[in-house]
């Protein structure tokens, strides 16, 4: 995909952290993402197709809400839940799909969807 194919496409996403090392572990845990850190005060992160970061920081949840694919909910669910999370929103269905809302260990709340 070139760069003019990415026109107004999610690029990148960055959460502010207490602790880099215990977010790495978390997505880590949970979702297999692998990490590239760029000295002690921010690490890329890569989820096999989109890129963001975190970094130093007072966490701030309450922001955009960040909406993962999942080919099973459930096993997904149990490795949140596996890695420290705290499931917010039970799986429900909505239109094309169902999905689950959890948050993170700094506080961040985010989804994740299937189809059905």
């Amino acid at each position: 995909m070139s760069r003019t194919d990415q026109h107004h496409r999610i690029d990148y996403i960055e959460f502010a952290v207490a602790s880099i090392e215990a977010a790495k572990r978390f997505y880590g845990r949970a979702f297999n993402w692998t990490f590239q850190d760029y000295g002690p005060d921010y690490c890329e992160f890569r989820d096999g197709r989109l890129t963001g970061g975190f970094y130093h920081g007072t966490p701030q949840p309450g922001g955009a809400l960040v909406v993962l694919y999942s080919n099973d909910l459930d096993v997904t669910r149990a490795g949140i839940e596996a890695a420290g999370g705290r499931i917010v929103r039970p799986i429900f269905d909505f239109p094309g799909g169902q999905r689950f809302h959890f948050v993170d260990n700094d506080g961040y709340e985010l989804a994740v969807w299937s189809e059905v």
